[in-house]
């Protein structure tokens, strides 16, 4: 049923908004503002437009099949300590992701929705702050 909101809220603001990501960026830059000189050479947003699409596939991976979403956010987390940006920083983009997604649908976010996305960031943030691959494989039993 999570994934299903979760798709469900993806899917009605793709159809609301051509182009998520300068919302997305501004509201991160706004809440984080020491991440916007790390996009100093992305002139014409096509990283930060990568990188959305990116959380993006690895969201519904996540609440799908989990072929490689918790690895690559693992992963992700560590490369970017080498960009001076701790995991609880790094953590904070799939909530500027949810939070823009709640302001674009307005009264489409239904409670349901809310639920399975707070659901789902308590469950990324374990695998942000978590990123030792083999504790958590052995934890989540595999």
């Amino acid at each position: 049923m999570r994934a299903e909101l979760i798709e469900e809220s993806l899917a009605l603001a793709a159809e609301r908004c051509a182009d998520l990501t300068p919302l997305v960026y501004a509201r991160l830059f706004a809440q984080q503002p020491q991440l916007e000189p790390l996009f100093c050479m992305d002139g014409n947003g096509q990283v930060r437009g990568e990188m959305l699409s990116q959380v993006i596939r690895a969201i519904l991976d996540f609440v799908g099949e989990r072929q490689y979403a918790a690895t690559l956010i693992q992963s992700e987390a560590m490369n970017h300590a080498g960009y001076d940006v701790s995991p609880e920083v790094f953590g904070t983009f799939f909530g500027v992701v949810a939070d823009t997604l709640r302001e674009v649908l307005g009264e489409d976010w239904t409670a349901p929705i809310d639920e399975a996305w707070r659901g789902l960031l308590i469950e990324l943030d374990y695998y942000v702050t978590h990123t030792n691959q083999f504790e958590t494989a052995r934890a989540s039993g595999l």
